[in-house]
């Protein structure tokens, strides 16, 4: 347990901090899945799926809660599935 004041704040900024990066990264991971789901079952809203997606890991990246190229890495195999999946049907 930290005694000195400054590092008490600086450990609840961070906590706060963790949960916030925590939940931007859970919601990266329903939007990926939700995108490839409706890219496989062909609906109409896969499009609108994906951009949502991308636009939450741009997002991300911007915020620095992830890299900016794991963001792009990310972008690119998702992109790579979808139209995989879409050129199959």
């Amino acid at each position: 347990m930290a005694n000195i004041k400054s590092q008490i704040k600086r450990n609840r900024t961070n906590e706060k901090a963790r949960l916030r990066n925590k939940a931007a990264k859970s919601e990266i991971k329903t939007r990926i899945k939700t995108a490839v789901r409706s890219a496989e079952a062909g609906s109409e809203a896969s499009v609108d799926e994906l951009r949502l997606a991308v636009k939450r890991l741009d997002k991300a990246a911007a915020r620095g809660i992830i890299h900016k190229n794991q963001a792009s890495n990310r972008k690119a195999r998702l992109m790579r599935r979808v139209n995989r999946l879409s050129a199959a049907d």
